[in-house]
């Protein structure tokens, strides 16, 4: 089995994490395991098969620099799906087989690994992988489409708009009129934040209209498309939902209180300062198994497979309104997640295996 972790994106350091989470708890009797790493700058390498080394240290996210055995050469797949062989190659060296790869275990977020580039590669190579395909994955990567394909489905979404590269470049004035008149219509304050990343990372709570240009600044230096997002007033909660031979079943839900120093539940206090959620969540046996149903119908409704994180708000006149999936979510084991599942009777070594199974059971292309 592979695992891979890093990336482009600007969640890499997250992914790193999540991989060192993997990487320690997989049964080493069962599997045997190549890390791989893709840099910053999208090289993939070998890297020390060592987790303790991938947790956040001191306030500081780990990089695959920090692990890479070598950064002069380089891992490559296969491209013939009649060969799963890896090969690792160095210049001015022979190229050096590391073996066959049976399944691959992406832990990447964001663009670059969670957005259907990756798995495309992988479906190319006819190398099994753990999570949704490209199209689940580039859906759940977009919120646009995202929300889009939710409505379709009859899901209800929060009040939002997009901007787009195109029209920021060709009046700006307009497209900022769009968010003054989301914000006129539902009130401040406005959520802006990159249409295509996770981890909070990119996103600003705007209270008012002087505080929006840098907003979009912020978001955009993420990504060239932004949403904007009216607040949705009620409780975060939480559901995984995990695939297994006779479908997808959801967890036991969670509920993620405000953060105490927080303004909202952004990158620092997830991963920083590690805000505890509440498992599972105190909500009524209405309330958890129509969230439970919620979860499982966004996930089909997308299309995914594996796994899938669904995040709802429960609004005051008690209806669920999906924020959004996350098909790759954090998997370490204080994770929401894993947690979940934990709680439902799921261990994270079990969650793990259960998975890679999954990945095993189908196959690449058409399905």
């Amino acid at each position: 089995m592979a695992v891979v972790f890093g990336g482009r994106s600007s969640e890499h350091g997250i992914s790193m994490v999540t991989g060192g989470a993997v990487l320690g708890a997989i049964d080493r009797t069962k599997y045997d395991v190549l890390p791989i790493g893709i840099t910053r700058e999208g090289r993939w390498v070998l890297t020390a098969d060592e987790p303790e080394r991938m947790a956040i240290t001191d306030r500081r996210v780990p990089a695959v620099e920090d692990l890479a055995e070598s950064t002069e050469g380089g891992v490559v797949l296969p491209v013939d799906p009649a060969n799963r062989e890896v090969v690792y190659s160095e210049p001015g060296s022979v190229p050096k087989a590391l073996g066959e790869v049976d399944v691959v275990f992406p832990v990447l977020h964001g663009p670059y690994g969670e957005d259907g580039t990756l798995q495309g590669m992988l479906e190319l190579s006819g190398l099994p992988y753990v999570g949704a395909g490209v199209l689940a994955s580039a859906v759940g990567q977009d919120k646009e489409y995202m929300k889009r394909i939710f409505t379709s489905y009859g899901l209800k979404v929060g009040p939002y708009v997009v901007i787009r590269p195109r029209e920021w470049q060709q009046d700006e004035s307009a497209a900022r009129k769009k968010i003054i008149d989301l914000a006129g219509e539902h009130g401040w304050p406005l959520f802006v934040k990159p249409a295509r990343a996770g981890s909070s990372i990119g996103i600003t709570k705007v209270d008012d209209l002087s505080g929006l240009d840098e907003a979009i600044a912020t978001a955009q230096a993420h990504d060239p498309k932004i949403l904007v997002e009216a607040a949705v007033r009620g409780r975060e909660i939480e559901c995984g939902v995990l695939e297994f031979e006779e479908g997808p079943r959801a967890s036991v839900p969670a509920e993620i209180p405000p953060p105490d120093t927080h303004a909202y539940y952004d990158f620092e206090a997830k991963y920083i300062d590690s805000t505890p959620g509440i498992v599972p969540a105190p909500l009524t046996e209405e309330q958890t198994a129509e969230v439970r149903r919620l979860a499982v119908e966004a996930f089909e409704a997308v299309s995914c497979e594996g796994l899938v994180r669904a995040d709802f708000f429960l609004t005051e006149d008690g209806e669920f309104v999906i924020n959004e999936i996350n098909t790759l979510p954090g998997f370490t084991p204080i994770s929401m997640y894993p947690q979940m599942w934990q709680a439902s009777g799921v261990s994270y070594p079990e969650l793990i295996d259960r998975l890679v199974q999954a990945a095993l059971r189908r196959s690449t292309g058409l399905r």
